[in-house]
């Protein structure tokens, strides 16, 4: 069949205006599709505790700060923990994504998933955990410890191995080891009633806690952990990620340590101002404060930090490890990559300050002889 030129014209315009929409249509299609790319939300499940030792976080959250910083389209859901295994066991379920933790309990995360599903980014805490004694205890030196009772937080965890460290130091045995001084684990609050009724005669606790047994429970401080580890600094809480978020979400990882960093510095620079933002939101997670006095005893044995001093939890898997408390029967577990400190170190260089990576390097993990004691928490 042949077309009239009238027809033929009828059937190319249309099909050349076609062509020319599409051309028109295919970059805005494509700019829009990138704007929405830029606008998708993203979700950070984070996890931390209540506790002086993740002072950023309970401030941070808190009052907003984070959210801030991590922008308008990153979702943020917090989780409260009591307790670092139960925050490993959410990470390493995916039922959170980082969290701020004690570093015994990361370890374990480390280890018992081969290595693979946790990754250690940031510092948070230095010290703040002591030993703390009944003043009618009877107890003037490591000698009296013989037939004492003493309390740890929780069984295994890094207060736990601290305080079994030391007594092992001193020449002790726990009684489940066939020893002479009993060691068990109660929660922070019980231990205050527990001194109280004179049912224990000591135990290593995290701040706020030392300084309440001290200030409420007849207590004094027998020993300040500083004191045992090379320049008074040993890790007391760190931050940990999920393997597979940190790999997928650099940059939202990378504004929450911005705004870690931000609050630490912060926090260094505005103590009492920081003492009265931490019991302000600690009243709303728990329903109650902390004398003043007390915050500022606890607050003066904390160093904030966002350097997670490798060395020291190198030492504390050490102790762990001597203990059973980690991969029992098995050889050492290598610890070499529970830290990725890529993002923290590009976060500092952008503000100028001292990066962290490839210092302490010239220590293995196995071979760390920092101190003697794994840290609080």
């Amino acid at each position: 069949m042949i077309m009239s030129k009238q027809q033929s014209t009828k059937i190319t315009i249309p099909l050349a205006a076609i062509i020319i929409v599409a051309v028109a249509i295919t970059p805005m299609m494509s700019l829009a599709f990138a704007q929405s790319g830029s606008n998708t939300v993203k979700t950070l499940r984070i996890g931390y505790f209540p506790n002086i030792n993740h002072v950023q976080a309970v401030i941070g959250f808190g009052n907003g700060d984070f959210q801030k910083a991590l922008g308008n389209n990153i979702k943020v859901q917090t989780t409260v923990f009591n307790a670092g295994p139960s925050a490993i066991e959410a990470l390493l379920a995916k039922r959170i994504d980082v969290t701020y933790v004690g570093p015994n309990p990361a370890i374990n995360g480390y280890v018992i998933s081969d290595e693979k599903d946790l990754r250690i980014i940031a510092g948070a805490s230095s010290g703040g955990a002591s030993f703390v004694v009944r003043n009618d205890a009877g107890i003037n030196s490591p000698k009296d410890f013989a037939g004492k009772k003493f309390a740890s937080p929780q069984l295994g965890n890094t207060q736990d191995i601290a305080l079994r460290s030391y007594l092992i130091k001193n020449g002790f045995k726990t009684t489940d080891q066939g020893g002479n001084v009993a060691v068990v684990a109660v929660a922070n609050p019980d231990i205050l009633t527990l001194f109280l009724k004179k049912q224990l005669d000591g135990a290593w606790v995290p701040e706020p806690w030392a300084t309440r047994l001290v200030k409420e429970g007849n207590g004094r401080i027998f020993l300040d952990e500083r004191s045992i580890w090379p320049g008074g600094k040993f890790v007391t809480a760190n931050i940990a990620v999920s393997t597979d978020y940190l790999k997928n979400n650099p940059d939202v990882v990378s504004k929450l340590l911005v705004a870690h960093v931000n609050e630490t510095l912060w926090i260094n620079n505005h103590k009492d101002a920081a003492i009265k933002a931490f019991n302000a939101q600690t009243k709303k997670l728990t329903g109650k404060s902390i004398a003043e006095d007390e915050l500022k005893q606890a607050f003066s044995r904390i160093d904030f930090t966002y350097d997670p001093l490798k060395l020291s939890l190198f030492q504390s898997a050490n102790n762990a490890y001597d203990l059973g408390f980690l991969a029992k029967g098995k050889p050492h577990p290598d610890l070499s990559g529970i830290f990725d400190l890529t993002i923290l170190d590009q976060v500092l260089k952008s503000k100028g300050l001292t990066q962290i990576e490839g210092e302490q390097s010239q220590l293995s993990p196995q071979s760390s002889s920092g101190g003697n004691l794994g840290a609080a928490e």
